[in-house]
């Protein structure tokens, strides 16, 4: 196994076929200004010394250097064993509304920016927690299992949007019925999911569904985004504001949070509801929330180990420009015996 630390910097071998192209027209200008000057052969007798090999040979220990120089700067490490690692933590599954009406602006940026802020920063205050997430809009749509690699789950949570759910409407049920599917029956690791909504144009059926989560051991907290005022939903072309949504009546539709339906959902499971538009709040909230809860230890595979590599490739950089100073550009005794490109008098 292996990763690459600083992944930008390969962008930087885009140099190498670059320079091999400068490098051939300007042997294609030197040949072609050698036959202005005179003819070719009398031109190269009048420097015999003058190897045609050692220029493309000081140029190819060139770019191998600057190769092996832009991969030191990457950085790449490689892992040397596999390890079981035992942690102690709950499982806890984010689902995140992607409804239409999760992009109106009555909270900055939106809603649904506002809400991958929200998890973002939940993130980065966990320990040792497993983690998931889930999509829902009138359907619910699995993103992430249960992992512990919070830099692939930020990833993912970044790549959201209200595209990814066909469906109108805000299935909570939905939402929640998936969400305990993340969680083994037969584990006894304490179970925990937070929904990030605007609780507007829930379907039926949440409240029971929170029920039968409760059932098996499943606490749920919810975060309401927008605000209770309420906002027009934009529609945009290229991050530009082209008009608002509408009804049937050519109305603008004006979307308000609904807590009440989110405080029941968590009512339902001895949870708790928190006002999303104070991140600092959420934070709060959540973190004495999970530190009221039972730690379980468990166990987790992981690569272990990963060394840094990046030494070798200097050296070899660092190495093949000191042997570069040695190359002439002259014919030595070896390159005569081999006679390559016919440079051997007649």
């Amino acid at each position: 196994m292996y990763e690459l630390d600083e992944k930008k910097y390969l962008y930087l071998l885009a140099i190498i076929p670059v320079l091999v192209l400068v490098f051939l027209y300007v042997q294609y200008w030197k040949r072609k200004k050698q036959r202005e000057f005179g003819d070719l052969e009398m031109v190269q007798k009048l420097s015999p010394e003058k190897s045609v090999f050692k220029p493309a040979l000081k140029f190819t220990v060139m770019l191998l250097a600057l190769a092996a120089l832009i991969i030191g700067l990457v950085n790449p490490k490689i892992g040397t064993k596999l390890e079981t690692v035992k942690r102690e933590g709950i499982d806890i599954v984010f689902a995140v509304d992607v409804s239409k009406s999760m992009l109106a602006e009555d909270v900055a940026p939106s809603r649904l920016e506002k809400s991958k802020q929200i998890v973002s920063q939940i993130i980065n205050q966990l320990g040792s927690d497993r983690i998931g997430i889930v999509a829902y809009a009138g359907s619910a749509f699995p993103v992430l299992p249960i992992t512990t690699d919070y830099s692939v789950a930020k990833m993912f949570l970044q790549s959201m949007n209200t595209d990814m759910v066909s469906s109108l409407g805000t299935s909570l049920d939905d939402a929640i019925k998936l969400s305990a599917t993340y969680f083994d029956k037969g584990n006894k690791t304490n179970k925990l999911l937070i929904m990030i909504s605007d609780g507007e144009d829930h379907g039926e059926g949440a409240e029971e569904a929170a029920e039968e989560a409760n059932k098996i051991g499943l606490k749920i907290i919810t975060i309401g985004v927008g605000t209770e005022k309420g906002g027009p939903i934009p529609l945009k072309r290229n991050g530009v504001v082209e008009s608002f949504k509408r009804d049937g009546n050519n109305e603008v539709v004006v979307t308000k949070r609904n807590q009440e339906s989110l405080k029941e959902i968590a009512k339902a499971t001895k949870g708790g509801y928190v006002d999303g538009d104070n991140t600092k709040a959420v934070l709060e909230y959540v973190k004495k929330a999970l530190d009221n809860i039972e730690k379980t230890e468990f166990e987790a595979t992981q690569m272990a180990d990963f060394e840094a590599q990046f030494q070798w490739f200097l050296g070899i950089a660092f190495s093949l420009l000191f042997l570069d100073i040695f190359f002439l550009e002259i014919k030595t005794s070896w390159i005569k015996k081999m006679n390559l490109f016919n440079e051997k008098e007649s």
